[in-house]
């Protein structure tokens, strides 16, 4: 099995870059590529679903970003501890009917010594917006890397 560096125990640092990767990834709405960063064994609940193994991650995911159009994601380290990570983020896509959404949210993830998540567990909540109010405009650009995301 090939390491997904970095690996744990994570530092800031290397929290940090672990949760750009998984944007980055994230960005890409490639199902297969998103998968790969997940153990063959790895655990989701995602809202109110439950999954186990990559290849219900990338039918969740195939499905997901059908029905999210122009998806565009924002990742924050929030906390980090050995081998877990917790994580904040925004995303805004459109739906069928071309409304607008802004979905925030919070992850825990945990890795084995491979760098392979094991376990990812998100909450997340959708708020309505106006496509004026849109903040979040494709994959993050190469000047706003590190920086903090607004709230609101």
């Amino acid at each position: 099995m090939a390491d997904r560096p970095p690996l744990p125990p994570f530092t800031r640092e290397t929290a940090a870059q672990k949760v750009q990767a998984a944007e980055d990834a994230w960005n890409t709405r490639d199902p297969h590529k998103v998968a790969l960063a997940y153990s063959e064994d790895s655990v989701w609940r995602n809202r109110d679903t439950f999954l186990a193994g990559r290849a219900e991650i990338v039918a969740f995911l195939t499905a997901k970003w059908a029905r999210e159009h122009e998806y565009a994601l924002r990742k924050e380290l929030w906390a980090h501890d050995g081998n877990r990570i917790a994580v904040r983020f925004q995303y805004e896509s459109r739906d069928a009917d071309g409304r607008w959404w802004r979905s925030y949210g919070n992850e825990l993830w945990e890795f084995d010594e491979h760098g392979l998540m094991t376990r990812r567990e998100a909450s997340i909540n959708d708020v309505p917006i106006e496509e004026s109010e849109r903040r979040i405009h494709g994959p993050r650009p190469e000047a706003e890397r590190g920086r903090s995301f607004p709230l609101q």
